[in-house]
């Protein structure tokens, strides 16, 4: 059975129509795994959160989507990810602010641990080095864990002695779940921050015990011209034509 991985869409609507045409090519999908922030940064959260749930899936809470309905405050945002949230948190229907404060922070599935950031901080943290990731290996008891945040697909190998290491996570690989725990970030849906500004998203083949990765092209100047006629940072829109 196929599982699709997603995270950090960012209130993208042309980014996540995109990548889920795309998961509908490739065959029948079990479940839909969202590693959260599903709103922030774009111009369409209650659009993105109404598809959402058209499918069956799993999603925990990610930073942006708490900020939206208040449960954490804006203070640690650069500006422009701020003034985004409190447009955001103004495009939400009652049943957007029920669904987002019903996430939880973490979620088991099967070999797999779901968090947004980390497993010890699954807000916050970002994931990015392999210091920091050899000590969250054991805030996780499961073989393998599902990370967003950084928007930057990666993953991190942990083996039997002890030894941590790194390797990004392409499109030209066919990740095999063995022996080792392991750490995958899929990459951002909405926003992706590796120089590549195509939609980021990874399929789970739990029979043939592979994780793929998948890079794909969508209307940016569509979600660019929502974003300036809804008055959000400039920087926010220029940004996602470098994948930056």
């Amino acid at each position: 059975m196929r599982y699709a991985i997603i995270a950090d869409i960012h209130a993208n609507l042309a980014a996540f129509t995109a990548v889920l045409e795309d998961i509908k090519l490739g065959g029948k999908m079990e479940e839909m795994w969202c590693l959260g922030d599903v709103v922030g940064y774009g111009p369409d959260p209650h659009q993105c959160l109404e598809l959402l749930c058209q499918y069956n899936h799993v999603c925990v809470a990610g930073n942006h989507d708490w900020a939206a309905i208040g449960k954490i405050d804006t203070s640690n945002f650069n500006p422009d990810a701020a003034a985004a949230c409190h447009w955001t948190a103004q495009q939400l229907s009652p049943e957007d602010i029920q669904y987002l404060e019903s996430l939880p922070l973490v979620v088991q599935k099967s070999d797999f641990t779901l968090v947004h950031g980390s497993p010890r901080e699954p807000v916050w943290e970002y994931l990015l080095s392999v210091s920091n990731a050899k000590e969250n290996f054991a805030f996780f008891e499961s073989q393998f864990c599902l990370v967003g945040h950084s928007h930057v697909p990666l993953v991190f190998k942990y083996d039997e002695t002890g030894d941590c290491s790194f390797s990004q996570f392409s499109t030209n690989i066919r990740l095999a779940l063995g022996k080792n725990r392991l750490i995958i970030n899929p990459g951002g849906v909405g926003q992706p921050r590796d120089g590549d500004p195509r939609a980021s998203y990874a399929i789970y083949d739990n029979e043939a015990r592979t994780v793929r990765l998948y890079r794909i092209p969508y209307d940016i100047t569509s979600t660019q011209t929502r974003m300036v006629k809804q008055g959000l940072p400039i920087r926010l829109a220029t940004r996602l034509s470098y994948g930056m």
